[in-house]
């Protein structure tokens, strides 16, 4: 069985779209997917699945949310592949300085094909379905990620690069 990282948008940011980890955990279990583990309140989920095709088995998983809890978080999946890549990708690996609190990996939903943006302060790089940025600053006063989310119609959900290598080292452990 292949081990996954899911990833839900906007559950338990700003006391909206509440759901406890154990209750997400049973909520995947009762989905038939292996050994569920969660890493931090915001929806991070690694677990094993005979399931090949994502984005049914992502469908499956928002429709059960939206059953159980009464709201339906989009779900974000990754194999432990294509989580390597976005790791062996990182545009800022060689740089030194990084705070990697203030990397961010956007996971999106679909490649965003051809896209440009400019910003004074925080660095952006576009690699497949997933944005890297850099907000020396911080995210949380950026006026980048508003301005982001309507350019690209695009959806997905953002993880810092301190969860993105934990998640991986959660999922290869559970493949093993």
């Amino acid at each position: 069985m292949a081990a996954i990282i899911s990833l839900l948008r906007g559950v338990n940011v700003g006391g909206h779209n509440k759901i406890k980890m154990e209750e997400l955990r049973a909520l995947y279990e009762s989905l038939d997917l292996r050994d569920p583990q969660t890493y931090v309140q915001s929806g991070n989920v690694v677990f094993s699945s005979k399931e090949r095709n994502l984005a049914t088995l992502a469908g499956k998983i928002e429709d059960a949310i939206e059953k159980k809890c009464g709201f339906c978080p989009e779900v974000v999946l990754r194999t432990v592949s294509e989580m390597r890549d976005v790791i062996a990708r990182n545009p800022f690996a060689k740089r030194s300085g990084i705070d990697p609190g203030k990397l961010i990996v956007f996971f999106l939903t679909r490649d965003p094909g051809q896209f440009a943006i400019t910003t004074e302060r925080e660095e952006v790089h576009f690699r497949g379905r997933e944005l890297y940025i850099y907000f020396p600053d911080g995210m949380g006063r950026s006026k980048l990620v508003p301005a982001l989310t309507r350019a690209l119609k695009n959806s997905g959900t953002a993880r810092n690069w301190n969860t993105v290598t934990k998640l991986l080292a959660m999922a290869e452990n559970l493949e093993r």
